[in-house]
């Protein structure tokens, strides 16, 4: 790590591979050749379409995405996604179901419930979202149009370590924290976004992964920008898309390959992750907020007991050169964001400080 570089937990905007960002550096002013940079580029040009083209081939490679599901490249971050997932999909029952194990799938229902009815097919609430429902506590409706979840929940650290199984009804899934952390079966799904400022790009880019069937049935009232099939006839070029992003995920899927592919990126998230639970499980000053068997592998949650005692550890860890560890405003203690980027030496670093604090603080 370079001197005057940090270890940057944020949960999003996060830390990008040093790799990517030196590519991005050297190529900033003069990229592949083309005599100016990517943000200048006109987006119809073939410099651009190169650049673009590479990026969807090997997100299609890296993913396995088949051949009748389409890759968007579109604007807005998830949370526009809350409103074009029921524009475009509620439209054929009217109906859709819905898991609440966090704020943010919270919101995608509250946004849906706009557009149609929409049924809570579990929640974890009662557990204040330390838990993820099983495939058996699944209320599901077989009219529904489609059943969204959130894979990963950021705030409260927790992930589904399962897929659920929903029969004929398409699945949508929210991976904006955990996509390209693991190998993923596409075909499970009807519809995948994910905000790319996790684990992807700098944000301003939302990657979409569609099966080809599921456009076309859009609302009328139906935005033209948030319409799948409008989306997927101009390639995702309706307007002009978010350049310099989809440049830097095309950097970021390079680095991926170059690491040995999504089985290996897995099994480093594994051990990363293992090794601050690892200090959770044996301390007894922190503890983990989220239970065992839901704990998420993207962004470990845990706190002291002392709120002063977390502003302090907070403190003295930015102070260290560990940035970005306050919990979510919504719910306090303390978050550590560990995604792809983040190297199992800023990890382990991490847990040697834990220690540390707690042999001055117990």
């Amino acid at each position: 790590m370079f001197d005057e570089r940090i270890y940057n937990f944020s949960a999003g905007p996060s830390m990008l591979p040093l790799p990517v960002l030196q590519q991005a550096q050297k190529e900033l002013l003069n990229c592949s050749g083309s005599g100016m940079s990517v943000m200048e580029m006109s987006h119809r040009s073939s410099s651009f379409d190169s650049i673009f083209q590479d990026t969807k081939g090997r997100l299609r490679k890296l993913l396995a995405v088949p051949e009748d599901y389409e890759i968007l490249f579109l604007q807005g971050g998830a949370t526009t996604q809350f409103s074009m997932v029921p524009l475009n999909l509620m439209g054929t029952t009217g109906k859709a179901d819905y898991a609440l194990t966090g704020h943010f799938s919270t919101k995608a229902y509250e946004e849906a419930q706009k557009y149609g009815v929409c049924s809570v097919a579990c929640s974890s609430a009662e557990t204040q979202h330390t838990t993820i429902p099983q495939q058996d506590e699944l209320q599901l409706s077989p009219s529904a149009a489609y059943f969204h979840y959130c894979a990963n929940n950021t705030i409260y650290g927790t992930e589904w370590n399962y897929v659920p199984q929903t029969g004929a009804v398409p699945l949508v899934c929210d991976m904006s924290s955990n996509i390209l952390s693991k190998p993923i079966d596409v075909a499970k799904y009807g519809l995948i976004y994910a905000g790319a400022q996790k684990n992807m790009a700098p944000a301003g880019v939302t990657v979409v992964i569609i099966r080809k069937d599921l456009a076309g049935h859009a609302m009328e009232k139906t935005p033209v920008m948030l319409n799948y099939a409008v989306q997927i006839k101009g390639d995702s070029m309706h307007n002009t898309p978010p350049c310099w992003c989809i440049y830097m995920l095309g950097l970021v899927l390079q680095w991926l390959e170059q690491l040995g592919g999504l089985s290996e990126m897995e099994k480093i998230n594994a051990e990363k992750a293992a090794v601050l639970y690892r200090v959770l499980d044996e301390s007894k000053l922190f503890h983990g907020t989220a239970q065992p068997e839901a704990r998420s592998r993207m962004n470990v949650t845990f706190r002291t007991g002392d709120k002063d005692l977390d502003a302090l550890f907070v403190k003295e860890a930015a102070n260290a050169g560990f940035s970005n560890l306050k919990g979510h405003r919504l719910v306090g203690g303390m978050r550590a964001s560990i995604y792809n980027a983040m190297p199992i030496e800023g990890v382990h670093a991490l847990a040697d400080f834990m220690r540390k604090f707690e042999k001055e603080h117990i």
